[in-house]
């Protein structure tokens, strides 16, 4: 019972390091000569409490180097480690800067709790200092006709090796740094700052630019993508003037609709113009079937059966006042030129 009782106080200190945690990602890389940030989470109660970055895998073995109590590792800027605590957040944030190859290793973020029966909380994470090349962004776009820019970063070891930048499946489109670290013709610009950087500028961009490409120093190369979107189309949509002086716009007015209602009320026009046209008609035919009728029975003519011509009705000459013989007779054929008098 006595040694239970020991091994549970010799535990006693370990318990808040297993239910209150800080947490972090477990492996960072980085590139040599660039900066390595780390958030370290924590829970809510150790809002408070100071914070530390100490190198080395055992807690007790552990260096420190930096702390938020400590001034100097206030800036991230000029200190080669800095560390700053947001407790709105939960989290404090680690920055070492110019990383070194000798600095690849294990480093913790811990949670100074003090006391005798509590220990601190803590979290390990792996740190590799690599050598190669990385890129700001591994894809960029552009508008055909614009310019895009790509920041290629590399290790400290390639600082004066040549750098590259080539399309991707043909190697003969490489283009080079020169001997001041800068290459420039009218598609492509390469500047290298000889720290961790070189910048290359795609200018006037085409369809066509749009690839896989590499950034290469040494043997080492990264990939990145270059896309070209179409220029925006601008054609306009034409617009109709407004007519000027000389010009004449006919106004024409609108088509009349015919409906139920409006020949329903039309119609008895049309009706009384029916009726007037068939009486006009009427009237018409009777006039000239009087007229016909007239002249088929003339008082003083008649038709000669015999001779083909006309004579005279008898019991009428004597009184037609008329000279006969100053009167001009028609002969329709030459065998009734005679004249028979009854």
């Amino acid at each position: 019972m006595t040694k239970t009782f020991i091994l549970a106080l010799s535990l006693l200190p370990w318990i808040p390091a297993f239910l209150c945690k800080v947490t972090t990602v477990g492996e960072y890389s980085v590139l040599e000569g660039e900066s390595l940030l780390v958030p370290c989470h924590y829970e809510p109660q150790y809002a408070s409490y100071v914070k530390y970055w100490c190198q080395g895998s055992m807690r007790e073995f552990c260096t420190s180097l930096a702390r938020t109590d400590d001034p100097r590792s206030a800036n991230p800027v000029e200190d080669k480690v800095s560390i700053f605590d947001d407790p709105v957040q939960l989290v404090f944030t680690v920055t070492m800067n110019n990383m070194k190859e000798g600095e690849s290793g294990w480093y913790m973020c811990g949670v100074e709790v003090g006391g005798v029966w509590s220990a601190d909380v803590v979290t390990f994470t792996n740190v590799k200092v690599i050598h190669g090349m990385s890129v700001v962004n591994s894809q960029v776009s552009g508008e055909e006709g614009s310019s895009v820019t790509v920041e290629c970063l590399y290790s400290e070891r390639y600082r004066e090796i040549e750098k590259k930048w080539c399309r991707s499946g043909d190697w003969s489109s490489c283009v080079l740094t020169g001997s001041d670290g800068s290459y420039e013709d009218t598609s492509v610009a390469i500047s290298d700052d000889r720290t961790r950087t070189f910048t290359i500028t795609l200018k006037d961009l085409q369809l066509r630019d749009t690839a896989w490409y590499w950034c290469s120093a040494g043997q080492e190369k990264i990939a990145v993508h270059v896309v070209v979107t179409p220029r925006p189309s601008t054609t306009a949509v034409p617009t109709t003037s407004p007519p000027t002086p000389t010009q004449s716009v006919a106004h024409l007015p609108p088509p009349i609709s015919i409906t139920m209602e409006s020949w329903n009320t039309h119609s008895h026009i049309l009706e009384t113009l029916v009726v007037c046209s068939c009486l006009m008609l009427l009237v018409g035919m009777a006039i000239l079937v009087r007229k016909l009728w007239k002249l088929h029975n003339h008082p003083y003519l008649e038709q000669d059966p015999v001779l083909g011509g006309v004579k005279l009705e008898k019991g009428r000459i004597n009184n037609y006042s008329g000279d006969i013989g100053n009167s001009a007779v028609i002969f329709p054929n030459r065998q009734s030129q005679d004249v028979h008098i009854a």
